[in-house]
């Protein structure tokens, strides 16, 4: 049962500062186009989702209000899509993350592939300074790059009403490399890379509980309860 005084931003600063070191876990999401099927907030909504599961299985755990505009800028030429750049993304999580000296930790929940570079720049510099920062990237057996079968599925579970099934298409697979060079827009006009015909809820609900169980390793690792 999720409980609304891991939410940061429904505490107050006295409860903060009850002895407790926490660990505090950042959603960093985006807003950018996931086909026609899918929200714009789709990788913020499962970058929640994720961290929110994190703090059910830890008391120490406090979730972040989310990163919600980032470094989108592949996904260019399709209305919706907004961007600040990796510069602009890596610098704000940089601050960030200084600004959270009273936690015991920072734990940087990524629900976009985009922003790897800015990330693991901004990881560097907190590493480099002497913080605790560290990211946590999803890995998905048998998934795909984006608004495919593994984010329908965990959408389908997250929250139905939001999907549009019927309006789903199948995608080219490009390698980064690929996109870095040409955008989503040039190998994939709908916007999808990946098939979402065959996801399911049933099936996001497994890929949910299997990223669930990769964040709780990957924070025991780290801090260990």
């Amino acid at each position: 049962m999720e409980s609304r005084r891991s939410h940061l931003g429904d505490l107050r600063w006295p409860e903060l500062a009850d002895g407790v070191r926490r660990i505090l876990a950042v959603p960093v999401g985006s807003c950018e186009q996931h086909g026609a099927h899918l929200p714009l907030d789709t990788d913020t909504r499962i970058a929640i989702a994720v961290a929110r599961r994190l703090a059910d299985a830890r008391d120490d755990v406090v979730v972040a209000p989310p990163l919600t505009i980032t470094a989108s800028g592949e996904h260019a030429g399709f209305p919706g899509t907004l961007s600040v750049g990796t510069d602009i993304t890596a610098a704000l999580v940089v601050e960030l993350v200084r600004s959270a000296d009273w936690a015991r930790g920072v734990l940087l929940v990524n629900g976009h592939g985009g922003n790897r570079d800015a990330v693991e720049r901004a990881v560097a510099v907190g590493t480099a300074e002497g913080r605790a920062v560290v990211a946590f990237w999803p890995h998905v057996e048998g998934g795909d790059l984006h608004a495919g079968y593994t984010e329908t599925s965990i959408m389908l579970h997250l929250d139905p009403d939001a999907v549009d099934l019927a309006a789903a298409t199948a995608g080219p697979s490009p390698t980064i490399a690929e996109l870095r060079r040409a955008g989503v827009r040039a190998v994939s006009p709908g916007g999808v890379l990946g098939d979402p015909s065959h996801a399911s809820a049933a099936d996001g609900v497994r890929i949910l509980a299997a990223l669930t169980e990769q964040i709780v390793r990957r924070a025991a690792a780290e801090w260990p309860p």
